[in-house]
C-alpha cells in the first residue's frame, strides 16, 4: 500500500489538472439468482444489487473526500444477460432490463452493464433473444447498457452477429430518434472482449470473475497533457522517445492513486478489489481532452497525418506506466478517442480533420475502437455492419480489443450535429464514403475464419 506521504505528494503535482477516478464500478454475479420463473428471477435480480450495493454511492464519495479525487461515476456491471437469463423471451428480457435499471436508480448508480451476449462461434437461442430486445431496452431505460462479442482472434468473426447488430443499432437508433440516437451510445459491439471492464457501456462481469469484486476505471488526460506542456516548457528540446517517458511516469502515479482508492472501496464493501483500468477517457470539459494531447505532440489537430505514430506512442506509454505502477492493471487500459465525449477530437472531427476512414486507421493502436461515432442517419443497416466488420477485423487480426459504438443519428445529415448530453458530450456527424456498396458482403454470413497465428507480419 502507499504511505500517505507518497499519496499527498502525488496528489499535490496532480491538483486542478482534471485528474479523476471516472468510475469505481462494482460486479455483481448473478449466476446463483437463476430461475425459470421470471418474476422471481426479477425479485432474486433485485435483492443481491440493492443488497449488495446499497452503500456504494456513499463509500465512493467518503473515500474520494479523503483523498481529493472525486469518483466521478459509480456502476454496476453483472453477468452476461443472455448466459443468466437463458430461459427467457425478447419480451422478458426487456421486462428484466427494467428491473436491472429500477435497482440501479435504487442505489443511485449512473450505469448497469452486463445486458450482454458472447456470441463470437455462434448463437444460442437466449442469444438471439437478447440482441432482439436491445433496441426496444435501451430506448425504454435509462441506466442500461449493453455489449456484444462478435469476433476474436480464436474463433474469427461472427458475420451474422455484425448484420443482427447492424439492425439493432438502427432500430434503437429510430427507438431514440427524439435524442438524436441516444440509446446507441449505451451499446457497444466488440472484438476480444475483456471480461473485467470497469468502463460503459461494454462492462460486464465474465463467468471467471468473482461473485462481487470492484474494478476502478481511472482517467488522467488533462493530467497527461500539462506533463508534456510542462516537460516542453522547461526544454523544448525532448524527442519523442523522451516524452514517451513523462508519459509513462505519469500514467504510473494515476494507476497508483486509482487503485489505492479501489482497494479500499473494495475493504469497505468487504469485497475482493479487481482491477485498476488505466485509460485516458476524456470528457466534453476543456482541459480533459485526448485530442489536446495530440496538440501538445506537435500536431495541429488529431486527424491529421501523425495522429496514428502519436496515438501508438501515447497507448504504449499508458500501458507501460500502468502495468508498472500494479500488478493488477486490466480492462482496456490505454487512450479512448471517442468522437462525441472529447471536445478537441469532435471540432476536428467538425474542422474536416478527422475523417471516418482516418479514425479507423487510428483504432488499430487505441484501446477501444470507433467510439461515440455520429453517422448520417440514412445509413442501412447493412453499412453499419459493414463498419463493424472492418472494426472488428482489426481487432482480430491485431489480437487486441477493438469495439464500434455507432450512432446512426435519425434524421440528420453529415456536418450537422448530435447532441447527447452530460459526458456524452457532442459530436459532428461524420460523413460515410461509398454507403450503397457493402450489402451483398454483410448479407452472405456465415463465419470468417481465425487467423493464423504462426505466420505474423
Amino acid at each position: 500500500m502507499l504511505s500517505d506521504r507518497e499519496v499527498l505528494s502525488t496528489l499535490d503535482m496532480l491538483r486542478n489538472e482534471h485528474l479523476d477516478v471516472r468510475t469505481v464500478t462494482l460486479g455483481i454475479s448473478l449466476l446463483d439468482c437463476v430461475s425459470h420463473n421470471e418474476d422471481r428471477f426479477r425479485k432474486q435480480i433485485h435483492a443481491k444489487v440493492s443488497g449488495l450495493a446499497r452503500d456504494l454511492v456513499r463509500i465512493c464519495d467518503e473515500v474520494g473526500d479523503k483523498y481529493g479525487i472525486p469518483v466521478v461515476n459509480k456502476r454496476i456491471a453483472v453477468s452476461p444477460m443472455a448466459v443468466v437469463g437463458a430461459p427467457f423471451s425478447s419480451g422478458q428480457l426487456v421486462n428484466i432490463a427494467h428491473t436491472l435499471d429500477s435497482s440501479a436508480k435504487e442505489v443511485s448508480v449512473d450505469f448497469i452493464g452486463g445486458f450482454s451476449a458472447l456470441v463470437e462461434k455462434g448463437f444460442t437461442e437466449s442469444d438471439l433473444a437478447l440482441i432482439e430486445a436491445i433496441p426496444e431496452a435501451l430506448s425504454k431505460t435509462e441506466r442500461v447498457c449493453a455489449s456484444v462479442n462478435v469476433a476474436s482472434t480464436r474463433a474469427g468473426i461472427n458475420m451474422d452477429a455484425v448484420y443482427l447488430m447492424g439492425q439493432a443499432i438502427k432500430a434503437a437508433a429510430e427507438y431514440t430518434a427524439q435524442s438524436d440516437g441516444l440509446a446507441c451510445a449505451k451499446l457497444c459491439v466488440f472484438a476480444n472482449i475483456p471480461q473485467d471492464i470497469p468502463f460503459m457501456a461494454g462492462a460486464y462481469l465474465g463467468v471467471g470473475e468473482p461473485g462481487a469484486v470492484i474494478n476502478v476505471g481511472v482517467s488522467g488526460p488533462g493530467v497527461v497533457r500539462k506533463a508534456i506542456d510542462r516537460a516542453r516548457n522547461a526544454n523544448p528540446a525532448l524527442t519523442l522517445g523522451q516524452l514517451s517517458e513523462i508519459i509513462k511516469r505519469t500514467a504510473f502515479k494515476v494507476t497508483r492513486v486509482g487503485e489505492l482508492i479501489g482497494r479500499e472501496v473494495a475493504e469497505r464493501l468487504n469485497v475482493p478489489f479487481g482491477v485498476a483500468d488505466l485509460s485516458l477517457a476524456p470528457t466534453p470539459n476543456v482541459g480533459d481532452s485526448v485530442g489536446e494531447i495530440f496538440q501538445s505532440l506537435g500536431l495541429t489537430s488529431i486527424g491529421v497525418p501523425g495522429s496514428t505514430a502519436v496515438l501508438a506512442l501515447l497507448n504504449d506509454a499508458v500501458k507501460k506506466g500502468g502495468a508498472f505502477a500494479s500488478s493488477y492493471v486490466g480492462g482496456l487500459s490505454g487512450a479512448f478517442i471517442p468522437v462525441s465525449e472529447d471536445i478537441n477530437i469532435s471540432e476536428a472531427a467538425r474542422r474536416g480533420f478527422l475523417s471516418l476512414e482516418k479514425l479507423e486507421a487510428m483504432t488499430s493502436v487505441c484501446s477501444v475502437g470507433l467510439d461515440m461515432v455520429a453517422l448520417p442517419g440514412n445509413t442501412s443497416a447493412e453499412t453499419v455492419a459493414a463498419i463493424i466488420a472492418d472494426e472488428m477485423a482489426i481487432g482480430v487480426i491485431n489480437s487486441k480489443t477493438t469495439a464500434a459504438r455507432l450512432i446512426p443519428v435519425p434524421g440528420k445529415k453529415a456536418g450537422e450535429k448530435a447532441y447527447f448530453g452530460g459526458l456524452l458530450g457532442e459530436a459532428t456527424i461524420l460523413s460515410v464514403q461509398n454507403r450503397g456498396g457493402s450489402e451483398n458482403f454483410v448479407r452472405l454470413g456465415g463465419r470468417i475464419p481465425a487467423p493464423i497465428q504462426s505466420l505474423v507480419n
